[in-house]
């Protein structure tokens, strides 16, 4: 079973995501690699996350791993940050037909405990699983549809224009964008800045 998180989580790629995703029920950012050094609205969504509920950083123990959780370190807030780290295993992930340079597994490779165990150290803030939700009223589908943000014409523009507004990333989907609506803002405050739209 999944354990809830409080702090959005910080990985590499894709297949790290999958890999966390299974284990914790939270939101999780995909820096894309080293596209964090060129994405400005990557890094403001980071730090916008990471002032609203804290962020985990968990990256690869390689050099590469090391030199995206040092540029996130430097570009965030100290307090609202944790650092989770899995350990060093030789080998190579499945998919790959030959192991990573440094020839260590990355987090998408290590065995779920291991990421599970990072996250422990790291001192995340598990969910007690009979509390009240943290955020009551949290922003639905229904309500994106009702905003006219998804499945309506103009949807996309108006979409587009709330991720201006927000300062988020462009291409960011609309089920992204819900994600990051309910970590950083109250359904009343999305209502509100919607009402300013076009």
């Amino acid at each position: 079973m999944k354990r809830k998180i409080r702090e959005a989580v910080v990985v590499e790629g894709r297949y790290d995501k999958n890999a966390v995703s299974q284990l914790v029920d939270t939101l999780i950012i995909e820096t894309r690699g080293f596209g964090l050094f060129s994405d400005g609205d990557m890094l403001r969504l980071i730090r916008r996350v990471a002032e609203a509920r804290g962020v985990i950083i968990l990256t690869d123990p390689d050099s590469a791993g090391f030199l995206i959780r040092n540029r996130l370190r430097g570009a965030l807030p100290a307090e609202r940050v944790k650092h989770a780290y899995v350990p060093d295993i030789p080998g190579r992930e499945r998919r790959k037909s030959a192991p990573s340079k440094e020839g260590k597994l990355g987090v998408e490779g290590v065995p779920p405990e291991a990421i599970l165990a990072a996250l422990i150290r790291a001192g995340a803030t598990f969910e007690d699983e009979n509390a009240a939700p943290r955020r009551e009223g949290g922003v639905t589908k229904a309500d994106m549809y009702d905003l006219g943000l998804t499945g309506r014409p103009g949807s996309g523009e108006r979409r587009r224009e709330l991720l201006k507004m927000l300062d988020l990333p462009e291409r960011m989907t609309a089920n992204a964008l819900l994600e990051v609506i309910n970590s950083v803002m109250t359904r009343e405050e999305l209502f509100n800045i919607t009402a300013r739209l076009s």
